[in-house]
């Protein structure tokens, strides 16, 4: 059976996969929020999809970049999907930017899971991550007599989005009219007794939202999918076959079967993608446009 050969041993430099392999870039913080004031960072987000070979190797390629620019960061696809289905609030802020500089197909596929990350979870992960948050706040109350500012607007931002989230099921990251409110709270012309409380009250709303929000428990299936059939379609394929039937495998997956049958079914996928892999040939023409949408489709 022929082999592609393995990538030449030469050092990675993590920000070439972002130069060259970025699928999604958008722009995050206070100018995707509708914060931004004259002076205001411009926060880069993207996500990356590592070519397969360089996993062949003892050392992997990263998990996430800083850079190459400042206020940059990106994430592998792989890793952004897993953090995106434990609902981490950077990662699903990052995937519903309304500022978008740079999408491939394969990120335009990602964009149109959005809602495939959007489960109950999101209560858990936004309030703990907001109840850390506030601990600082309160520790510079204690130290400085102050928070910062800016830090407590941003914390009432989150507190409004997860509330939002679970009433709507929809992650809006515009802040719309409350801009000037949240600023106020910026240039410290809130009291930090009016913020505290502000933070208490919209922390309950956002409990009470979640025993009726019309967010499902959790998400699972497409989100798989499409980290499976992308690193697929990033090599030349011999055996795409093997290939529809690992995407079929995590679409069936996707449709309510019990999480035993779900874990098998990642495990089907796991080693119908080792044993494609071991088929690739440098002789196989590349994957094209249409041949990648027919293997991610299952088709």
């Amino acid at each position: 059976m022929n082999q592609a050969p393995l990538p030449q041993d030469h050092p990675l430099d993590p920000h070439d996969l972002v130069r060259d392999h970025t699928v999604y870039a958008c722009v995050m913080g206070s100018r995707a929020f509708g914060l931004a004031t004259e002076g205001s960072d411009t926060d880069r987000r993207g996500v990356f999809l590592a070519p397969t070979p360089l996993f062949w190797r003892f050392a992997k390629p990263p998990t996430h970049v800083d850079g190459p620019a400042d206020e940059q960061f990106g994430w592998e696809l792989e890793r952004f999907c897993e953090l995106a289905l434990r609902a981490n609030p950077n990662v699903l802020e990052c995937l519903h930017s309304p500022l978008v500089e740079h999408v491939t197909d394969t990120g335009r596929e990602l964009l149109a899971l959005r809602a495939a990350f959007l489960s109950r979870q999101a209560h858990e992960t936004f309030a703990r991550y907001a109840l850390g948050q506030r601990k600082k706040l309160e520790a510079d109350v204690r130290t400085h007599g102050a928070p910062r500012w800016k830090h407590a607007m941003h914390l009432l931002r989150l507190l409004m989005s997860c509330r939002d989230l679970l009433l709507t099921g929809e992650l809006t990251i515009d802040v719309g009219d409350r801009r000037e409110p949240l600023l106020a709270v910026k240039r410290g012309e809130v009291g930090w007794p009016e913020v505290e409380a502000w933070m208490a009250r919209l922390a309950a709303e956002a409990d009470a939202a979640a025993d009726r929000t019309p967010l499902p428990p959790s998400r699972t299936g497409g989100a798989s999918r499409t980290s499976c059939s992308a690193r697929a379609g990033s090599q030349p394929w011999r055996r795409a076959r093997t290939t529809r039937s690992c995407s079929a495998s995590y679409a069936t997956g996707a449709s309510g079967r019990s999480e035993a049958s779900w874990a098998s079914s990642r495990a089907v996928c796991r080693r119908s993608t080792s044993a494609a892999t071991r088929a690739w040939s440098t002789s196989a023409p590349p994957c094209s446009a249409s041949r990648f949408a027919a293997i991610s489709s299952g088709r």
